[in-house]
């Protein structure tokens, strides 16, 4: 780009530049030639003067004025070899003297029909050399006579040379300095597209830190911020796919993980059954184990399902009151069976969402709460408004969690307390279940914890407003 921006702007302004000065060389040329032409015809005039002059007098003294004319001429022939010009008289169509050793090769007669007795032809020849020519008719009564006058132009000629050489030199110099301040200014323009195109040579390879120097307030400068702005649009986007993949593979390690326990206990428990003697009570506890880590396999492949499921929902007006009495109904038994007190209290609110989805979300939660919480403590369910937000919040009065455990608390798979999820029978997708509900009710999920001090753990929902309800 560089280089044919040199190359067009350098032949623009060299075609420029020698037109400009052959124009100036060419008016130059015409103005001496036109001042030349005056000094001619004036010359011409003062000589044809004088020889009409002379004429009358050769003819008042009774002289043949056609054979004196030799002798009148004699002045003028020096008067032009002086002056490198030459001097013809015709008369009747010839010419019966001329300076010089040949006659002029035009014919008089041709000269004198293209002429009347008040016109001179002025005229130019480069044979045999440049010469600027005169012809014109004597007035009666010697209009058989006339007078053809040539000026060299030599001097002229080699004048005008001088000049159309120094100003095409003159250009040639101009066209060389600014071929190098070309280079300098261009090296200059172009300097931040070569920023630009290292910067992106440099993302491209991987380095998605780099980014470019702004200078000014004009349109590179303005093309330097919309880099800079890609860049990093570039660099975060890179980093979220680096996120997503990180945790994609993850989930498949941990995936990985759950599967090999049960599957490995199960294969354990079958190659016994298999090769070793067993009473009948053991074979009983042996297939009963095989079945609960199948049944675990089991509700690992449905949450999986559920998951992978969650895409679109629609939505309707779902009262909170009727929510937690489904919630309460639902987990009440197994909340008895953990010596865990469960309770409600609502004001009337009402949610945005699905109702079956938010069941779901909810139950997770106070499931995983119920998980928590020694015998003994309750799990309670609140809702509230604040600034046009709906809130629902599960607290629990369980172990609780450090800053760590709650950044990755809803990874698929990830377990506070291993031991206890899976003597539990947890799966550990319920809050990765929870997570996606609540993403398509463009919602947020957060957790308040601190260890031994129990969990809150709060949906913002869009919701209205409603009438205090309290029930257990």
């Amino acid at each position: 780009m560089k280089k044919k921006t040199f190359v067009v702007i350098l032949l623009l302004f060299t075609i420029f530049m020698n037109s400009s000065m052959l124009i100036v060389s060419i008016i130059t040329l015409r103005e001496q030639i036109s001042a030349e032409r005056e000094t001619v015809l004036a010359e011409h005039y003062v000589i044809s003067s004088g020889l009409i002059g002379d004429m009358q007098a050769v003819q008042n003294r009774g002289g043949d004025v056609r054979e004196s004319m030799e002798k009148l001429m004699r002045t003028y022939a020096r008067y032009s070899q002086s002056r490198d010009n030459g001097f013809a008289v015709s008369c009747d169509g010839e010419w019966i003297w001329y300076s010089g050793v040949e006659a002029p090769k035009e014919d008089p007669g041709g000269l004198g029909e293209q002429t009347d007795q008040s016109e001179r032809m002025v005229f130019m020849r480069r044979e045999p050399a440049w010469q600027l020519c005169v012809y014109g008719r004597f007035p009666a009564p010697y209009q058989e006579y006339g007078l053809w006058y040539c000026a060299g132009l030599a001097d002229t000629m080699e004048a005008w040379r001088g000049m159309k050489n120094m100003l095409f030199t003159v250009s040639m110099a101009v066209t060389m300095l600014l071929a190098l301040f070309l280079v300098k200014f261009l090296d200059i323009l172009f300097r931040p597209l070569r920023e630009i195109s290292v910067a992106s040579r440099v993302i491209a390879e991987g380095d998605y830190h780099t980014r470019l120097q702004v200078r000014g307030k004009d349109e590179i400068a303005v093309m330097a911020e919309h880099f800079n702005r890609m860049a990093e649009q570039v660099e975060a986007q890179i980093k979220l796919l680096q996120e997503t993949a990180d945790k994609k593979q993850q989930f498949i390690d941990n995936f990985a993980h759950e599967l090999r326990t049960p599957l490995a206990a199960i294969y354990g428990y079958a190659e016994y059954l298999q090769k070793a003697p067993a009473s009948e009570e053991e074979r009983f506890e042996c297939t009963r184990f095989i079945l609960s880590e199948c049944k675990r396999l089991q509700n690992m492949a449905y949450q999986l399902l559920d998951l992978a499921a969650l895409r679109e929902m629609e939505t309707e007006v779902c009262p909170v009151e009727e929510l937690f009495r489904q919630i309460c109904r639902i987990m009440q038994v197994k909340a008895e069976q953990c010596g865990i007190t469960l309770s409600g209290d609502c004001h009337g609110e009402q949610a945005i969402g699905n109702m079956e989805l938010l069941i779901t979300l909810l139950n997770n939660l106070v499931d995983n709460a119920l998980k928590a919480s020694p015998a003994g403590s309750a799990v309670k369910l609140c809702a509230a408004e604040k600034d046009g937000q709906l809130i629902l919040e599960v607290a629990d009065q369980g172990i609780g969690m450090t800053k760590e455990q709650i950044a990755h608390v809803k990874e698929a798979f990830y377990r506070v307390d291993k031991s206890r999820s899976r003597a539990a029978g947890g799966t550990g997708l319920g809050l990765s279940i929870c997570e996606r509900i609540v993403e398509l009710h463009r919602g947020r999920l957060e957790f308040v914890s601190k260890p031994g001090e129990g969990t809150v753990a709060r949906v913002f929902l869009s919701g209205e407003n409603g009438d205090r309800t309290d029930f257990r």
